[in-house]
């Protein structure tokens, strides 16, 4: 296929850029906020968490196939078609009538949501060199770190002063304008051909992903014949995917270009920082309100560091390039993963949060680098009619990983609760966890704290070899000619089309 992305109004498609990547970033932190509300009015609290997770997985599950999409018709009527079904998501989710209806229309939210962030990132790889991409990227890191902040005060707001179906409607104004944007001033020329669209691949692939992630996020609380049940299913469906997408003329996934040592390496090394920073996410809080005995703000502020590490890194990261080159910032960065992840061990309940705070910092920067620079790397690897499906694989990657990480460092935690807890302690610890102050009262309770310290130490060390790993991974990664082409000649040749 020929195609090229014009470069003309390049700052202004990346303001366009920025405003459809807020919508989709400030959801899940403004959904939050707002659940206590809408489970209040609406009922059905045994569904509260798959409100999130129906959205979660339609998102994680079409992330891929979108990516194919745009490298056989272009990224804009894809990107449109993606925001739309999202806005008809997010509309419909403002009318739901129970808690059943809202997971549905969460689910068709999802389905939009899929395309926005691989498709706009693709996007940004047509039309900046590598060198430039750095700081484009910055950008719009910072696009998500004000949605992590802006989301709980806004859902909070709007709770209070309006319905709360105002959470998802506000998404309609901002939706509209980023599709007439986008419409406009996006300029791409695709040259026409005849596509056949592997159907049978994409349905294969969704269900095998959705057994695989209900699997990974409801192993705790299933049946034991549900999930053997569904693990059948996976392994069925993966097995005829792999099949199909062997004879398929356009697969969904191209095998050959999954098993490129760059896509293979990269994706690796994301899925495994993807699972150490949903650990990061998920433990280091309970751990500052429960050992520390801190407010659930100086808990924030901790995590908090992780958000400003994190586009920092990728801000400085064109300069990075230039001064160090692109192996030594990706190396370090790798680095600071571990390093960061080795403060955790040296937590004890009489740390300061500052020492919380510096791992999630150094953990935040290493990601930025990380994930930057093998996006980068996958893009200019591939030609422009593959750059969507790259782009994507890297995204559901982390996405996966996020599930998996939650999952599995979450089995680490309970299984240092049994080990460390003796007769009814575990029960104990539990209940005290169920409730509103729990963590509070735990913080309180010397013994309870201490199995609660040495429990959360488990998952620390949990983190940290995931994050050496990720380390390890990141330095296969080759930096250098892949199939005759290097990254930074590759993106000139795409500039100067």
């Amino acid at each position: 296929m020929s195609n090229t992305a014009q470069r003309s109004n390049r700052a202004l498609i990346v303001a366009i850029i920025m405003l459809a990547t807020f919508m989709v970033a400030i959801e899940a932190t403004i959904v939050a906020t707002a659940m206590p509300k809408i489970v209040g009015q609406l009922g059905g609290f045994t569904y509260y968490s798959w409100v999130f997770s129906a959205f979660l997985l339609a998102q994680s599950t079409t992330t891929v196939i979108y990516g194919k999409l745009s490298d056989i018709f272009g990224r804009k009527p894809v990107l449109i078609s993606g925001i739309l079904i999202f806005l008809v998501g997010s509309l419909l989710c403002g009318f739901a009538w129970s808690m059943a209806s809202l997971i549905t229309f969460r689910l068709l939210q999802g389905l939009g949501a899929g395309a926005i962030q691989p498709v706009t990132m693709t996007i940004i790889g047509d039309l900046f060199t590598l060198e430039e991409r750095g700081r484009v990227q910055g950008i719009m890191a910072t696009v998500w770190a004000t949605s992590a902040v802006v989301g709980p005060l806004a859902g909070g707001v709007i709770v209070d002063t309006v319905s709360w179906a105002w959470i998802f409607w506000i998404n309609l104004p901002i939706g509209i304008v980023s599709i007439a944007a986008f419409a406009a001033f996006l300029k791409e020329s695709v040259a026409h051909k005849q596509a056949k669209i592997d159907y049978l691949g994409a349905i294969l692939f969704s269900v095998a992903v959705i057994a695989l992630l209900v699997i990974l996020t409801e192993a705790a609380d299933a049946n034991a014949w549900v999930l053997v049940s569904l693990a059948v299913v996976f392994v069925v469906a993966a097995v005829l995917f792999l099949r199909q997408e062997k004879r398929a003329a356009e697969p969904i996934i191209s095998i050959a270009l999954w098993s490129r040592r760059l896509v293979a390496t990269s994706n690796a090394a994301t899925l495994l920082a993807g699972m150490a920073l949903i650990g990061l996410s998920t433990v280091l809080p309970m751990y500052v309100q429960g050992v520390l005995g801190r407010s659930s703000i100086v808990a924030g502020f901790t995590l908090t560091m992780l958000v400003v590490g994190w586009p920092l890194a990728v801000m400085l990261s064109s300069r990075f390039f230039k001064a160090f080159g692109i192996r030594r910032t990706l190396r370090v960065g790798s680095l600071m993963f571990p390093f960061g992840a080795s403060f955790l061990l040296f937590l004890t309940p009489d740390s300061h949060p500052a020492l919380a705070g510096a791992g999630s910092f150094f953990m935040g920067f290493g990601m930025g680098l990380i994930s930057l620079t093998s996006i980068a790397l996958v893009q200019d690897s591939v030609e422009w009619s593959m750059r969507g499906s790259a782009t994507a694989s890297i995204i559901f990657a982390r996405s996966l990983g996020n599930t998996l990480g939650a999952t599995v460092l979450g089995a680490v935690l309970n299984a240092g609760i049994t080990h460390y807890a003796v007769g009814d302690a575990a029960a104990s610890l539990h209940d005290v966890l169920n409730q509103p102050t729990g963590l509070s009262e735990l913080a309180a309770d010397p013994a309870i704290r201490a199995v609660f310290d040495a429990s959360l130490h488990w998952t620390f060390w949990g983190v940290a070899v995931v994050a050496v790993l990720t380390f390890l991974s990141a330095w296969l990664i080759p930096v250098g000619r892949e199939h005759g082409r290097t990254p930074v000649a590759s993106a000139a040749s795409e500039a100067s089309h």
